[in-house]
């Protein structure tokens, strides 16, 4: 973060004074002086409880949702929401930098489309992406704090669980162009319906100044029959439909990746070639073409520039261990990624295909008839063998067995490992897949050991 007037970063929020600011930390044990620390009362700690302790170490001011004892009240900003005041302060200090920042959201992809921009992005000029998936109300002005007068483009990530979230995040980020990678049914507890979940993705609109970029799936049912707000302009990509004018053509794998052809109408046909696995990541590939080359540049440097992209933590990172090609994803689950990663993991050789599949968390009222549709997914994927992890994971192995494909369904990480070291062999392959929540990687490390 660049040091910054305290009368213009806490615009709002109470009235400023022109000492500098040098950072804005939520982890009491970063504080610096001259910092602002912000106090979020968490489920393990309370950020209030540390707050005498960071004004002592110099923090500046803290923000409290109710006052605290041992800091001075002048250097106490009292606040309503704390998630509003950061995303405050993250939208006053993102006014002072003129980096074209791309704003991404969906219920499938998000992260590997953004690992996609920034690819593209960074072949341009200096750039900035959200690490991780910090796509909430801390995250994303936490990427916003590390833009600088270097920084030309930047990749921000914005996620969501309720309405009206995204119209927060993007009100802050302030992008000069947008992404949505699909509609599907992540977080469908909270919201209700797949036509809830497009509203509230739609969001992202409200943030995007006239004539923006929008990328958009044609292949997506909902987006494709979305009304969209005069102000925007879609840009459509597709692999199915031959009218987008953003498209992929003749897809193939090529050893640990997939070659295509990027047919662009009006700007030609470039070759590209992705380092990752499955269809449904060519989608990604395409979505971040389309967004980049809205904001105009060169579509023949982006296209060339996707094959600079690099997998972040546990999502489909392929491993070799015991022999055995482990396609590692344990960061997140839905019906529409389970679909995609099995259909995926069938492309890697192997003499079996093993699938280790959990949980997959916030699905509300469909979760039973969603994990039972994931086990006969199982089965029409032509898998060897399913090992079902969890509680909600039942319905899946017993759906799996009724469609012909042998199911095991573990509720402890040592027994699911266990199963796996039994089962596997040199040549093999795994894929394992649930909601982050699961903590799917806890018997992967089982598995790992000697």
């Amino acid at each position: 973060m660049e040091p910054i007037s305290a009368r213009i970063l806490l615009e709002g929020l109470c009235p400023g004074e022109d000492a500098p600011v040098t950072a804005v930390v939520t982890d009491s044990r970063k504080v610096i002086p001259g910092c602002v620390f912000v106090c979020f009362p968490g489920a393990r700690a309370d950020g209030h409880d540390f707050a005498p302790e960071c004004y002592e170490k110099g923090a500046s001011w803290v923000v409290v949702n109710h006052p605290v004892e041992g800091v001075p009240p002048e250097r106490q900003i009292l606040v309503e929401d704390i998630r509003t005041a950061m995303l405050r302060m993250g939208a006053n200090y993102r006014r002072q930098f003129p980096a074209r920042l791309i704003g991404i959201t969906g219920s499938v992809g998000k992260t590997t489309t953004k690992e996609f921009t920034y690819a593209i992005l960074s072949e341009f000029g200096p750039a900035i992406k959200t690490e991780g998936n910090q796509n909430n109300e801390i995250g994303v002005p936490n990427t916003l704090f590390r833009l600088d007068p270097r920084t030309q483009y930047g990749a921000v990530e914005m996620g969501m669980s309720h309405a009206g979230e995204i119209a927060a995040l993007v009100e802050a980020v302030r992008p000069q162009a947008g992404l949505i990678t699909c509609i599907g049914v992540s977080h469908i507890e909270n919201l209700g319906s797949r036509e809830n979940i497009l509203r509230a993705k739609l969001e992202i609109c409200r943030g995007l100044p006239q004539g923006a970029p929008l990328a958009l799936n044609r292949d997506d049912p909902l987006l494709a029959g979305a009304e969209l707000p005069g102000h925007i302009r879609p840009v459509w990509y597709s692999i199915e439909d031959p009218s987008a004018p953003i498209r992929a053509r003749g897809i193939e794998t090529r050893g640990q990746g997939q070659a295509f052809t990027l047919v662009h109408e009006g700007a030609g046909e470039f070759p590209a070639y992705i380092p990752t696995l499955g269809r449904h990541t060519v989608y990604d590939a395409l979505a971040a073409y389309a967004a980049a080359t809205g904001l105009g540049l060169d579509p023949a440097r982006c296209a060339k520039a996707l094959s600079r992209y690099q997998t972040t933590g546990m999502r489909q990172r392929l491993v070799m261990k015991r022999g055995v090609s482990i396609v590692e994803d344990c960061y997140n689950a839905s019906p529409d990624s389970m679909k995609a990663a099995l259909s995926m993991f069938r492309e890697i050789p192997a003499s079996h295909h093993l699938a280790l599949l959990g949980d997959m968390l916030e699905l509300g009222q469909i979760s039973e008839e969603a994990h039972r549709q994931v086990g006969k997914l199982a089965a029409a994927s032509g898998v060897d063998l399913l090992v079902a992890y969890g509680p909600q994971s039942r319905v899946m192995a017993q759906a799996a067995r009724e469609n012909g494909l042998k199911a095991i369904h573990c509720l402890t990480r040592e027994e699911a490992a266990q199963v796996l070291k039994n089962a596997l062999h040199p040549g093999d392959a795994l894929l394992a897949k649930a909601s982050r929540g699961t903590a799917l990687e806890e018997v992967l490390a089982l598995y790992y050991e000697d």
